[in-house]
């Protein structure tokens, strides 16, 4: 029977060594602030911000808000992060996406200062992730590699398979893998033959976006599956891309949905303001 990696304690664990950080931060006179920047009213992002105030809440960290009508322009929002580029008591600014499609969040991201980018998506921060020196790593990808470490699973030499190439997880991640000395192979929906890969990873991770689409007979035994993916079914189930329920007998660990990689993805945020506020 797989162990479950139980992304809800971990990252509790971890928050609570964050919030020794922040106190030691403030003994310095430095007090972590996070500035997120929404746009329009998609009640999804309501959620993840309202989610995150209170982590920032939680540990002791600043936090202000920037709720922006729908029909804004590119200008007003540039306007807006060089404003908080240049404010010495912001450390960390976050743009919850998605945001209008006549925006353009690549410009966006571009905009926001790379030693306040805590989401890892400035180009300056993505080319340090590939050459592997130290910088903001997307919250997910890290909150995964954490996880793996937190359950002393071995990376290094390892056969890591990653289902998925979004600039904000499969991408880093694979990269970080790489960095980490896994041997890295990136599947996406061109892929042929995906089966035959997956079955010879002993790290699988799936970032798809699609219900229980990596099945029993697509992973070997004692693989390791970390399950990115966060689908609702119709009846309002949450459920991942694995079939966790026909995998834990097959598995060596598993990553439960809820439960997982989700908590993990939010203490992540946090460690990044931190080390933004530590000017690392």
């Amino acid at each position: 029977m797989a162990v479950i990696i139980d992304g809800r304690e971990v990252a509790k664990k971890i928050k609570e060594e964050l919030k020794e950080k922040v106190n030691e931060l403030k003994e310095k006179g430095i007090y972590p602030k996070l500035a997120v920047i929404m746009i329009g009213k998609d009640k999804a992002s309501e959620i993840y911000v309202r989610n995150k105030s209170r982590d920032c809440d939680y540990v002791g960290i600043e936090y202000e808000e920037f709720f922006l009508e729908e029909s804004i322009t590119m200008e007003t929002l540039l306007n807006l992060i060089d404003e908080l580029n240049k404010r010495d008591d912001i450390h960390g600014i976050l743009l919850q996406s998605p945001i209008p499609e006549h925006l353009d969040i690549r410009k966006a991201f571009n905009k926001i200062d790379y030693r306040k980018d805590v989401d890892g998506f400035n180009p300056i921060n993505v080319g340090k992730l590939l050459i592997g020196e130290d910088t903001f790593i997307p919250c997910t990808p890290l909150g995964v590699i954490k996880l793996l470490e937190q359950y002393n699973i071995q990376i290094e030499g390892k056969n890591a398979v990653v289902i998925g190439r979004s600039n904000i997880v499969g991408k880093p991640l694979s990269q970080y893998l790489l960095n980490k000395d896994a041997t890295v192979t990136v599947c996406h929906s061109k892929t042929e033959n995906l089966k035959e890969i997956t079955s010879k990873a002993d790290i699988l991770i799936s970032a798809v976006g699609k219900p229980k689409v990596i099945t029993r007979d697509m992973v070997k035994e004692n693989a390791v599956i970390i399950d990115v993916g966060i689908n609702r079914t119709p009846d309002g189930k949450i459920v991942g891309d694995v079939d966790y329920d026909n995998l834990l007998d097959k598995v060596s660990y598993i990553t439960p949905v809820p439960g997982g990689v989700g908590q993990m993805t939010r203490a992540m945020l946090i460690n990044n303001i931190i080390k933004a506020a530590e000017g690392k």
